[in-house]
Order: C-alpha cells, then structure tokens, then sequence
C-alpha cells in the first residue's frame, strides 16, 4: 500500500472545512456517513435507496435509525460492515474509510461489528452452544479459550441453563438472547441490531432493550439500532436519526425529537404513542360557548424544554374556577418532562386567550381547542 493511499485512508480529508471546524465531534465520531449514497438496479431502472446521508455516530453510544417500511434503514446500517456497498460518498469508521478495504480487511472489520437481526439466524440443528460457538471454531479460536467465552457470554445474556438447548425448544426472546451472545464473541466494538425486537412481543421487546442497554453499558458498546416502532427508539436510544424515501428529515436527542417532532414522518410514527382526542369529546366540541357554564378545553404540550416538571397545582390555581384533567400524562426521557394534558376550565374569571397565556407559564404549547357543556 503506498504512503498516499495510507494517508487517505487513515486521515480523511474532511466534507468541508468549515463543517468540521464549526462541529469538531464529526473528527471524533465512531461511525460518519459522508454524502452517503445507494443505488439498486431495479426492473424499470435505478433506484435510490439512500441519498445525500451526512451523519455522525458517536462512541459508546445508543443510535436509533427510524423509518417507514423502504426509508433505507437496513440499506444504511448495512454499509457500516460492508454488507452493503455504497454507490457513492463514505463510510468512515474511527475516521478510516472502509471502501477501499480488501478482503482481509473486511473480515477484520467484521470481527469489530457485531450483528443481531430481526429473525435470529440460528441454526436449528445445533444446540444454544454451538451457536454462540461457531464463529470462534471458524475463527481458529483454540478450544479452551472458546469455552471460556461462550460460557461467559451465555451468563450475560441469561440462557446459562440453556446451553444444550436446541433453537426449537426456546422462546422468541430466549433465541434473541443467543443472536446477541453470538454477534458478541469477538468482543466487537459496534453492535447493529436490524429490527432485533419487531418479532417479540411487548413483554420480550422490554427485556431485550434492557439487556441491550446493559450490553451497551457495561461493556461500552456502539449500538446502533434501526426500527419502525417509536417506542423503541424511546426506551434505549440517546439520539435517533429519521429516514425518509432515504434521506434524513430530522435527527437529534431522543428527548427533543419526541417532544417537538418537526417533520410529518416523525409526527406520523409518533402518533401511536400520543393521546388522542377521544372521539366523544371531539363531538362535542364547539368553537364558540353553547352556554354560559360551557368549559373551555385546552391542550397542553409539554416539549422537554423546561428543566423541571409542570407544577399542576400552581397551574391550576392560576386558571382560576374548577379545573378538570380529561386525558394526557407527563413521562421523563432522559431528564426532560415530555407530555400533554388535556383540560376542561369552568367558572373562571379569565377569557379563553387567557387561559390559553396563563397556561403558557408551565407549558410549551398551549392550544384552545374549543368548550364543551
């Protein structure tokens, strides 16, 4: 390899000078996607899966990936080990473009990134061990040592007990469990999940995101996860990036996407996890007061910007009269109070405006949405 390509691979040159000086954790980034493009060959021509994609991915943290079904997810997050070759811009991995890499190379790569996936990929003929085993005996891991790390990576994920185990006698989560101990036997440095959780049901997704974000703490792991469901992205990810028609529409701390989503696509997949207004009291709802003891119904949102939570009883006590919660609720995500609160004011002193100002000393977002008897 001569000096040049050395250099190139090893000390990028940077998208763009300014962009880097401007945000100097792109230098310090685990995973950077550059201009990152992809192209298939399709029946009536190319198509572009991904395109433009600039990101970065920090060290030891927990990225999500999130998009409606043909976004570009698995297509992005499979560039990161080569599964994928892109069609145009960069992959860099601790700052070294992996393009050029050859064969010997991208085993090692691979070594460093392990991959769980939504189906488990376990071999049904072999036992809860040889499963988690096989990738050292390939890897010419001497016997002692791979008994010691199989032994170990079991205890971590929960199945010691199932060692013998064949695939068909485990539980949906349980052959999870073994996909993790698997994609950790060469003690990677990255872990992607490609909808690890989509095939599990509620209870099982909750301790599968657990054990990944033990996983992820103890032993400083790089996850990064694609997913459709926001309640995913929600209980494990520290940032999360939305894809849309392979392209990224917002991205940024978990907290701040779920409180003030910008973008139709993010608003639309969150929609699941927000509230409503029920249809009784939609019909109910009339712009103007139908009688003089007509509550005004308001709309609280809670964005995450405020450092503490609403005091409800402050709140309440400046609305004046009697104040009713109809729905809603405030949840932490990652020390922000994120939520919405759905009232009904009577007998107050105060205009429907200002109730609507008053109420924007606690909340973000306020919004008059009509009276009801």
């Amino acid at each position: 390899m001569t000096a040049a390509i050395q250099r190139r691979l090893e000390l990028p040159e940077p998208h763009n000078a300014t962009q880097t000086e401007l945000h100097p954790e792109l230098n310090r980034a685990h995973v950077r996607f550059i201009g990152l493009g992809k192209t298939y060959n399709g029946q009536q021509g190319p198509v572009a899966a991904l395109h433009g994609i600039d990101l970065a991915i920090q060290r030891g943290e927990v990225f999500g990936i999130i998009g409606r079904s043909g976004a570009g997810k698995s297509s992005l997050i499979r560039t990161i080990n080569r599964l994928e070759q892109p069609s145009s811009g960069r992959v860099l991995i601790d700052q070294v473009d992996i393009s050029e890499f050859d064969e010997d190379r991208l085993v090692a790569l691979r070594r460093r990134i392990g991959m769980i996936f939504q189906h488990f990929n376990l071999m049904s003929a072999k036992t809860v061990w040889q499963n988690v085993e096989l990738p050292l005996k390939v890897a010419g891991v001497p016997k002692e040592k791979r008994e010691q790390k199989v032994r170990d990576l079991l205890e971590l994920v929960g199945l010691q007990g199932k060692h013998k185990s064949y695939p068909a006698q485990l539980s949906g989560g349980q052959k999870q469990r073994v996909g993790i101990a698997r994609a950790l036997v060469h003690d990677p440095e990255i872990l992607l999940c490609d909808e690890a959780t989509s095939a599990l049901d509620p209870e099982t997704t909750q301790s599968i995101l657990g054990l990944l974000r033990e996983i992820n703490q103890r032993l400083g792991l790089t996850i990064v996860l694609i997913t459709h469901e926001m309640a995913v992205i929600r209980d494990i990810c520290d940032r999360v990036v939305v894809l849309e028609h392979g392209q990224i529409v917002e991205q940024g701390p978990v907290w701040e996407v779920f409180g003030n989503p910008q973008h139709e696509v993010s608003k639309t997949l969150l929609a699941p996890l927000q509230h409503a207004l029920p249809e009784e009291l939609q019909s109910r709802l009339r712009a103007q007061p139908p009688s003089s003891d007509a509550a005004v119904v308001l709309r609280l949102q809670f964005t995450g910007s405020a450092s503490d939570e609403p005091d409800l009883a402050a709140l309440f006590s400046a609305l004046g009269g009697r104040v009713r919660l109809l729905q809603g609720g405030v949840e932490r995500i990652q020390g922000h109070a994120l939520g919405q609160l759905l009232l009904a004011v009577t007998g107050s002193s105060l205009s429907a405006e200002e109730l609507r100002q008053r109420a924007g000393h606690w909340a973000q977002q306020v919004e008059v949405l009509g009276y009801v008897v």
